[in-house]
């Protein structure tokens, strides 16, 4: 099977915000400021459409086997992250009427993998290590720096996989009072 790593498009939504949902879990509800499933999709849908925020399409690859959405990865730098934030918190202020204040998740100067998951459906062929390391790639094309996530502290699996991948834990991290690491990869140009 191919598997092609593209760009997402608005029509996307559908087919890759659930998979986002799936893998942030209740930290859907802090980003769409809903708290009942169906309205956080609908939320989510409307904020991936959007060009202002963290989730927009902008901020998205996904990757593609068998022309559908196999996985995805939601990529910026902690510059973006400033702004795509404030215009979040203020989108969500404005529909709750009351402040709303996102948790910071990079440090300055790092590029962010916000989000990284595979649909059950395509799991175990390596999409999701392709997907971080077509981010590696991204950083590699602009000059090299540090790549950054936050894993929740019992995803072992995952710490292991990000191990290995060369992403060291450099600090604890919380979300929305959640314990994470914070790992960072060191990206050089060749």
């Amino acid at each position: 099977m191919e598997l092609k790593i593209r760009k997402a498009r608005k029509e996307d939504a559908q087919a890759t915000v659930p998979l986002i949902m799936e893998a942030i879990g209740d930290i859907s509800m802090q980003m769409t400021g809903e708290t009942e499933e169906r309205a956080i999709t609908k939320e989510f849908v409307h904020l991936f459409s959007r060009t202002d925020n963290r989730h927009s399409y902008l901020h998205t690859y996904v990757a593609e086997m068998e022309g559908k959405v196999a996985g995805a990865l939601v990529f910026y730098t902690s510059e973006q992250a400033v702004t795509l934030d404030a215009n979040l918190e203020k989108y969500l202020s404005n529909k709750k009427g009351t402040s709303i204040k996102i948790d910071r998740e990079t440090l300055p100067g790092e590029w962010y993998i916000d989000t990284v998951v595979v649909d059950p459906t395509y799991r175990g062929h390596g999409i999701g290590t392709k997907l971080l390391t077509h981010a590696e790639q991204l950083v590699k094309n602009a000059s090299g720096g540090k790549l950054s996530l936050n894993v929740e502290t019992e995803k072992e699996a995952a710490i292991r996989l990000y191990n290995r991948l060369g992403f060291v834990t450099v600090c604890p991290w919380t979300i929305i009072g959640e314990p994470f690491h914070h790992m960072v990869k060191t990206v050089d140009v060749d």
